[in-house]
């Protein structure tokens, strides 16, 4: 019993300093030492860097570990920017002989494909391994000597799969968006990229994200569910139609701030395209929209063109309620939030569908019961069938 306890004891312990390795822990084979190190966010990566101002040398290590095979990995500087455009980019991939190919490529569009070329500054030194699915690049970069920023950097980072020996284009969303950082090189200080303006596009994708997610995914259920079941009890009378109006109209104006702030986000990163996010976007706006103005041309419920245009209703409400909760998820997707989130949303649709569910059979039953009252009320106004006659006439 002893044993066990110790055992465990000694499994936690390993396991709680295993978490607690950081860069300052790591010890290079090569017996190379830099002043300062960075666990940097996003990509299970560290940059090591030693910053001489008087000469504007920078002698860099940058480590991507849980590397599997068939990826490559870039380590960039960006003079001119905090973003992907500009940045000067060491890439380095395993090749099939156990080689390692590491080389420079200037990134001058998002269409780049990592070709090889010169960059803005020199560098020297560079050479990289891979062992134990972690990458070491190493180079030497030849900076200028007044960074103007302070001695602060703006770095990126990314990876990706490979092709034979051609790198493919790295994810478009989740933590390789994210994949940037601010660095003071005079005391080693990393910060999110751009400072406030790279917290800002990520709070703008988060409010993007959650307008959406409220409304489309949300609050057009919910209407649909009101206008569906509301109107089966007697004493909604035309409440359940205010109430259906107020829900889908709140639902429409919170969904278009959503969609202008994904048109400003698209802005912001030009070149940077989720086709089938905003494609469904584009169209539930279209329709959404058509939905709002048709309201106006709504035929009173004796009109001959009544019938017609309650099938037209149904039909767009349903296709914005489908085709929302799909883009739901692919916004989940694309901004790869932590799991809870997306199992929040996925609870929250089956909460609604159980709720229609069981008020579906129930509506079914109260329709079905007040018909049979009604037919039998009419019967006993009818009286008895024709030449039925009492015995006693």
């Amino acid at each position: 019993m002893k044993f066990l306890i110790l055992s465990l004891v000694l499994s936690i312990s390993m396991t709680t300093l295993s978490y607690a390795q950081t860069c300052s822990d790591y010890k290079f084979s090569s017996n190379n030492v830099f002043q300062s190190c960075n666990d940097l966010p996003f990509l299970d990566s560290f940059l090591h860097h030693t910053y001489d101002s008087s000469t504007g040398s920078l002698h860099i290590a940058y480590r991507h570990t849980k590397l599997t095979s068939g990826k490559w990995v870039a380590w960039a500087v960006n003079p001119t920017s905090t973003g992907m455009v500009g940045a000067q980019a060491i890439v380095a991939y395993p090749q099939p002989d156990g080689t390692v190919r590491v080389y420079t490529s200037p990134i001058r569009s998002y269409q780049t494909s990592l070709q090889e070329g010169d960059l803005s500054f020199n560098v020297s030194g560079l050479s990289a391994t891979y062992e134990n699915n972690e990458m070491v690049v190493l180079a030497s970069l030849k900076l200028s000597q007044d960074l103007g920023n302070g001695g602060t950097i703006n770095t990126v980072w990314q990876d990706g799969s490979m092709s034979g020996n051609s790198p493919l284009s790295h994810p478009a969303s989740g933590n390789n968006v994210r994949s940037m950082s601010t660095i003071n090189l005079a005391s080693g200080v990393s910060a999110a990229a751009g400072g406030a303006g790279g917290s800002s596009k990520l709070r703008k994708r988060n409010i993007h994200g959650i307008l959406n997610g409220v409304s489309w995914g949300i609050m057009m259920p919910i209407g649909a569910i009101i206008a569906r079941y509301l109107r089966v009890a007697k004493s909604a009378n035309a409440a359940w139609f205010y109430i259906h109006v107020s829900c889908q109209a709140s639902g429409y104006i919170i969904g278009v701030a959503g969609w202008a702030t994904g048109l400003k986000l698209g802005g912001d990163s030009p070149g940077i395209q989720y086709s089938t996010h905003r494609a469904i976007g584009i169209a539930l706006f279209t329709l959404a929209t058509v939905q709002v103005f048709a309201m106006f041309l709504r035929p009173k419920p004796d009109h001959k063109h009544r019938l017609y245009w309650n099938i037209y209703h149904h039909t767009i409400g349903y296709t914005v309620i489908i085709l929302g909760v799909v883009n739901v998820f692919k916004g989940l997707e694309i901004l790869s939030p932590k799991k809870q989130w997306r199992n929040a949303y996925i609870g929250i649709i089956i909460v609604l569908a159980i709720v229609a569910t069981v008020l579906e059979a129930f509506t079914w039953y109260v329709v079905i019961r007040r018909r049979k009252l009604e037919e039998s009320t009419k019967a006993a106004q009818r009286g008895p069938p024709n030449g039925a006659r009492s015995q006693y006439a």
